[in-house]
């Protein structure tokens, strides 16, 4: 767009104070609407700026922002061409592609855009925001991907003279299947062998699914590649072996934490992904409640005290400790942490990686912690009795300690506490607050759709007869979007426990954690099952993931 047909329109909306308009202007040839940072200034309406670009321009203008757009259509046209031409495919016909766009000067293209779509193309105009939400669900094909693989090697390349003679079709192979898990955001892939056959599964949302199953013979050099990739020792097979991979893939950062296991038909390997870009560190984005959210905030707040996470592998825990630790990370704070190992570099932050093999334990470093002038602790897990004392007798000597423990609930953590042998006065005089948190299967939104259930099911679950009659209970059907599974990505369910008066004395007196659960509850405490059957009356999940990542709650 002409700078002065620009500076014309934004005038119009009357939103942007003189002074700030002049900044946005100051860049002499801005490539796009979107590259002048509009949606960062306060004020700034862009459906209202929308609206009087296309009327300017004589375009349709249709706000996209609850538009459920297929898949498929949105796979008519690679990435690499929605970046060139900043325009989204949004519905087609037999005649013609309805092509979504926010910058009116992409009209001059149009004769490019139909070479491109092997079809008509009608333009319509949409709001910036809307067009960035449609495009954040555009993906890269593999192929597109393939060519963007870097290996990012360390400094000092510890595994020179360990390559073997891998072929370019290996190289390829491992590539492509890097790519098809980066695309499917899969967690985990599993490289595993048997005696007749070889598998490789990626585990989605939490769930594992078979993606392919290659011929045996490219087993050993595969598991060869990705043991070089991760800088391990390909000549020792009989050894559980642990390794990292550090690669870019379309042009993000992606660090693979890589396994080995020996077993009876070759070694299985198992590669879990962690994407930087995919890490959640706004807490009020996690899925904690309103209360909830409170409670938590207020107990990492505290200047001293301990704040434990718990649930099983995978649940989410070390996102939240993550996002606490990013809220709390300030120039004028010194924080430490204890990680096996460490999963995301957090800047601002001295991250320590435990190595057992070197006595560099989790009771070691809170030791050494201890005398570096310390804010704020986070050690992985509490483990033992060794390290929960630490743990305690930090918390009780003005330092903020965050950890994890695997127990089913938040009331049970404290049970586990006092069972470990910590005297009942210093988990009172040191726990600020528990969250326990397991992660749901989230509705897909492209074939979600209402389903029956009667009164007395949900009844049976846990829900209010008075409110059981006006719930309305969702389903995905399975689409392409979804690869058939009716879920796409996870939403996270919380029970925080507070440390209250009432709680409190009940741990003093070493009641049972049901006893502890019931006091929490008239407290105002919302249960695992609680919170799993809001999601559910939200449309976020189904009553059956609901009811599996709960069933330790009791009715």
């Amino acid at each position: 767009m002409f700078r002065k047909e620009f500076s014309e329109v934004i005038s119009q909306t009357g939103m942007i104070p003189a002074k700030d308009l002049r900044s946005v202007l100051l860049d002499e040839d801005p490539k796009s609407i979107s590259e002048l940072g509009l949606l960062d200034l306060d004020f700034f309406d862009d459906i209202k700026f929308a609206k009087i670009l296309a009327e300017k321009y004589k375009l349709t203008f249709i706000d996209l922002t609850k538009a459920k757009v297929k898949e498929r259509t949105l796979k008519l046209i690679k990435k690499s061409d929605v970046i060139k031409y900043r325009a989204l495919p949004i519905q087609k016909t037999a005649k013609a592609v309805s092509v979504a766009i926010y910058d009116p000067t992409i009209v001059e293209l149009k004769t490019e855009l139909q070479t491109v779509f092997q079809h008509q193309v009608e333009f319509i105009l949409t709001n910036l925001s809307a067009w960035k939400k449609i495009y954040g669900r555009v993906t890269e094909s593999i192929d597109e991907l393939l060519s963007t693989i870097k290996e990012v090697k360390p400094e000092e390349d510890n595994a020179d003279g360990q390559e073997e003679d891998i072929g370019d079709e290996i190289i390829n192979y491992v590539n492509r299947l890097l790519a098809d898990a980066f695309i499917k955001k899969a967690s985990d892939i599993h490289v595993e062998p048997y005696e007749k056959s070889f598998r490789i599964r990626f585990r989605i949302d939490g769930t594992l699914h078979e993606v392919s199953t290659p011929p045996t013979k490219l087993m050993k050099p595969m598991v060869s590649r990705l043991k070089i990739l991760a800088q391990m020792d390909i000549s020792e097979k009989r050894k559980p072996q642990d390794g990292r991979i550090k690669l870019s893939i379309g042009g993000q950062p992606i660090d693979y934490r890589v396994s080995s296991l020996p077993t009876l038909f070759g070694e299985k390997i198992v590669l879990r992904l962690l994407d930087q870009s995919n890490l959640q560190l706004d807490m009020t984005k996690l899925g904690f409640e309103a209360k909830q959210l409170e409670v938590f905030k207020n107990g990492i707040h505290q200047p001293y005290g301990m704040c434990l996470v718990t649930g099983p592998t995978g649940s989410g825990k070390t996102t939240t400790l993550y996002s606490g630790l990013a809220e709390l990370n300030q120039i004028t704070t010194n924080i430490s942490t204890a990680e096996d190992p460490v999963e995301f570099n957090l800047e601002g932050i001295n991250q320590v990686n435990v190595r057992k093999e070197v006595g560099l334990t989790f009771a070691s470093a809170l030791k050494a912690f201890l005398r570096q002038d310390p804010d704020i602790i986070m050690v992985g897990e509490i483990r033992d009795l060794e390290v929960g004392e630490i743990a305690v007798e930090a918390a009780l000597t003005g330092h903020l300690v965050l950890s994890t423990l695997h127990t089913n609930d938040a009331p049970s953590t404290v049970t586990r506490l006092l069972n470990m042998g910590i005297e009942p006065f210093l988990v009172v005089g040191s726990l600020n607050c528990v969250v326990a948190q397991r992660l749901c299967r989230r509705i897909c939104i492209e074939c979600r759709e209402p389903v029956e259930a009667s009164v007395e099911e949900l009844v049976a679950c846990g829900i209010a007869p008075s409110s059981a009659s006006k719930i309305k209970v969702y389903e995905g059907k399975g689409c392409e979007f979804c690869n058939g599974s009716g879920y796409k990505g996870r939403v996270a369910i919380y029970e925080v426990l507070d440390m209250t008066a009432g709680v409190k004395d009940l741990v003093l007196k070493h009641a049972s954690s049901d006893e502890i659960k019931k006091q929490a509850i008239k407290d105002g405490m919302k249960t695992l099952r609680m919170c799993a059957l809001t999601k559910v009356a939200q449309g976020l999940t189904t009553l059956e993931e609901a009811v599996m990542n709960s069933a330790s709650d009791k009715f």
